[in-house]
């Protein structure tokens, strides 16, 4: 098993200047480095890549999905903007080597609201054609898109395991598939590690975050139980650790983090390793 860091467990946004997290990371003894991208034009990919290279790192991609990036929204201006951000991402990838871009790219993070039978069908259309032309584009370069189930505060549209595969059905992509996250499952799944069989060959990537978002393997989620059914699927993506740091506002109000969940955001990535290699050991 592979162990990965998002960025988001320390800055947003991620740019060139906040790179020496790749060190840290790196001395920490992860494997990967997710890079969560909020502006790509932040970021000077070819320092990234030589920096990846120099210290033997392997990545992975993930997006921040606001209003304006939205693939089921009425208007096709904000369709297209969300699509030119995906297919931006799906770049970024290529050219840095990592195999995923993962993220609720089905929707804006954020719209919880109570539709009509006839509003919710049309605005899953929307996003399922969305995906389409984005999984095409992805397919095309050899990267897989993930779409990531969150919890009912934060989308309306896709929440457990079963409702992200009957989107992927819709589309009928074969390099598009899931991405569960343990602090999503934890309030929405009956049971995470049924959720995680059930997604069998279709989970390509995986968030391992506490209840609170603290350190993994210091709260309520059912750990044995997770890297039991990950184990049983014979999973072969990387399980990452993602967090974030109230510290920021932004970011800290876009995920209701209101508190310090751990002493610092280093003691949530050093610890959080020793808990999974001592799991899946």
């Amino acid at each position: 098993m592979k162990f990965g860091a998002n960025s988001f467990i320390w800055v947003s946004p991620l740019t060139t200047q906040s790179l020496d997290l790749l060190d840290k990371v790196h001395v920490m003894g992860f494997d990967i480095f997710e890079l969560a991208i909020e502006d790509q034009r932040l970021i000077d990919l070819p320092t990234v890549r030589d920096r990846l290279k120099r210290l033997g790192l392997g990545c992975s991609v993930c997006g921040a999905f606001g209003s304006q990036r939205d693939l089921s929204h009425e208007s096709s201006l904000v369709r297209a903007n969300a699509l030119k951000y995906i297919n931006g991402l799906v770049d970024v990838a290529r050219i840095l080597g990592a195999p995923v871009v993962a993220g609720p790219m089905y929707s804006a993070t954020g719209k919880a609201r109570l539709l009509p039978p006839e509003e919710r069908r049309a605005e899953r259309r929307r996003a399922a054609a969305g995906l389409r032309q984005a999984a095409s584009y992805a397919n095309e370069r050899s990267v897989k898109l993930v779409i990531e189930p969150l919890n009912r505060f934060e989308t309306d549209m896709i929440n457990t395991t079963a409702q992200g595969l009957e989107l992927i059905e819709e589309v009928g992509a074969p390099n598009l598939g899931l991405h569960l996250d343990t602090f999503h499952m934890h309030l929405e799944e009956k049971d995470s590690a049924a959720a995680i069989r059930l997604a069998g060959p279709r989970l390509f990537h995986f968030h391992a975050s506490e209840n609170d978002r603290g350190v993994p393997g210091s709260g309520q989620v059912h750990w044995p139980e997770v890297a039991a059914a990950l184990k049983a699927i014979d999973y072969q993506g990387a399980v990452v650790i993602e967090s974030f740091t109230p510290q920021l506002e932004e970011i800290a109000r876009a995920v209701c983090l209101w508190r310090p969940v751990a002493p610092d955001q280093d003691t949530i990535a050093r610890e959080g390793l020793a808990f999974l290699q001592g799991l899946f050991a």
